[in-house]
């Protein structure tokens, strides 16, 4: 099924003000990537959810997100970037209510999905707009607002979970959504322009495909944690995850409008770019996902004191961004991803020395603090690499292909650490060998990875002014 769109109409174009309310909807749709992870052990125990429901806390959102983005893309240019922003905003900010009021796990995971397919329409419908409005020297200051933004909220968001956990209760990390969506809703449409849309096709079979591909992954995954890598409920999703992407692939090659082009996904750029968010972000939110459990499970931290001790970490990601905004265009994508791994492999060993007897603030911390430093230039390294070395008219195809790997790192990510830590969730466990466990993988796979990228990384400075800081960082 292909759906035929006709074009709308054209607005004048409006100023900051549209900015920052676009900004404030962004910020929302990246503080609820790091916000709940804080919050992650009072959720499990109000709702009496063990760690399989807990992982699809985060993944429902991430994965939602990242499997229909380009989709969300597409839609904008077809329907008009206003209109499927303000679709988009609606439907996150009721999903916001539907996960703040929810009583029960099953509510719960589903009302993040549907935040995540608000945000999945929003975010590039509301860049399309900025990019629309903004033109020359002023769209490069409003785009490093933008980028400043994802940042921030990433950072903000743990301390955010933190206190709201602490404070009113963990469903207010969703509820506080709702004042800033519905302001936002109220005053986007008197200042927006109505950015038009382009008579078009739009490749639904291949965006619900490589989502379902993607959830089936993460279900054999999560799985394994409890049933092991043999087991049948672990093979059978894992095989249907291969099967459905490879009927992605076989829909994209037929399909007169495909959601990627086969002939883009094949450059080596693109494959680049795809590997580094992918680990990069899987690392990132892996890591947040067994710090937060191991501090608040195993040594019996409260939220507002976790969210506290992950603020330096959330920092050290921005700061390491804009290190490596500085850094590739003068030495490079290769020698910059394979610093970066190799510093985020230094800073998971480090925090496997955790242990009973040794205080977070001279283990977890540091190592996580170092480790977080190496994971921001890979976002960077990601986009810039990639939109550096592909033709000008796959640039949009690729954008949207690289942020789409962003959040689905993230998914598979808090999957695999989830399966991996398992043992020190079960219900009586003792013992912190999970969490060490789920460290060890981080560090491996990070170190892995800084070999892989000595020969998949494109040599040499990349072309032009083109500096990517990644989606939402």
């Amino acid at each position: 099924m292909e759906i035929d769109v006709s074009r709308g109409g054209v607005r004048a174009p409006g100023g900051w003000g549209v900015l920052v309310l676009l900004c404030l909807a962004q910020f929302m749709l990246i503080v609820d990537i790091t916000v709940v992870q804080v919050a992650l052990p009072s959720i499990g125990a109000d709702l009496a959810l063990g760690r399989e429901a807990l992982t699809w806390v985060v993944t429902a959102y991430t994965l939602c997100f990242g499997g229909l983005m380009v989709l969300g893309g597409r839609l904008a240019d077809v329907l008009g970037a206003r209109r499927t922003l303000l679709a988009g905003l609606a439907l996150f900010t009721a999903a916001s209510l539907l996960c703040g009021l929810s009583g029960s796990g099953a509510t719960l995971i589903a009302g993040r999905a549907l935040q995540g397919v608000g945000a999945a329409l929003l975010s590039p419908a509301a860049l399309a707009v900025i990019t629309t409005v903004f033109h020359g020297e002023r769209r490069g200051r409003a785009l490093g607002v933008w980028a400043a933004v994802g940042g921030s909220g990433a950072a903000l968001g743990v301390l955010l979970g933190g206190l709201l956990t602490a404070g009113p209760g963990w469903a207010w990390v969703f509820v506080v959504n709702v004042p800033v969506g519905l302001l936002v809703l109220a005053a986007l449409p008197a200042v927006t322009p109505a950015v038009p849309g382009r008579a078009g096709r739009v490749d639904v079979p291949g965006a619900l495909l490589v989502t379902a591909a993607t959830g089936l992954l993460v279900y054999g995954v999560v799985t394994a944690g409890e049933a092991g890598w043999g087991a049948a409920a672990t093979l059978l999703p894992l095989a249907a995850a291969v099967l459905l992407y490879a009927l992605f692939a076989a829909v994209q090659r037929t399909a007169r409008a495909p959601l990627m082009r086969a002939a883009t996904l094949a450059r080596r750029p693109v494959i680049s770019g795809m590997f580094l968010m992918l680990t990069a972000t899987g690392l990132m939110l892996g890591l947040f996902f067994i710090g937060s459990l191991y501090l608040q499970h195993a040594r019996g931290f409260g939220a507002l004191e976790t969210g506290l001790l992950f603020l330096p970490v959330a920092l050290a990601i921005t700061i390491g961004a804009q290190a490596g905004g500085h850094l590739v265009p003068r030495l490079g994508g290769r020698p910059v991803a394979v610093a970066a791994f190799a510093l985020t492999a230094a800073g998971a060993a480090w925090m496997t020395m955790i242990s009973p007897e040794t205080s977070p603030y001279a283990t977890l911390l540091p190592g996580f603090t170092l480790a977080a430093l190496g994971i921001g230039p890979l976002f960077v390294t990601a986009t810039t690499t990639t939109m550096a070395n592909v033709p000008p008219g796959e640039n949009g195809v690729a954008s949207g292909v690289i942020n789409t790997f962003h959040e689905l790192g993230g998914s598979i990510g808090v999957a695999v650490a989830s399966a991996v830590v398992a043992p020190s969730l079960a219900p009586g466990a003792a013992g912190i060998g999970g969490f060490v466990s789920g460290l060890t993988v981080c560090a491996v796979t990070a170190g892995a990875a800084a070999l892989v990228s000595l020969r998949l990384v494109p040599p040499g400075r990349p072309s032009g002014a083109f500096v990517g800081h990644g989606h939402g960082h």
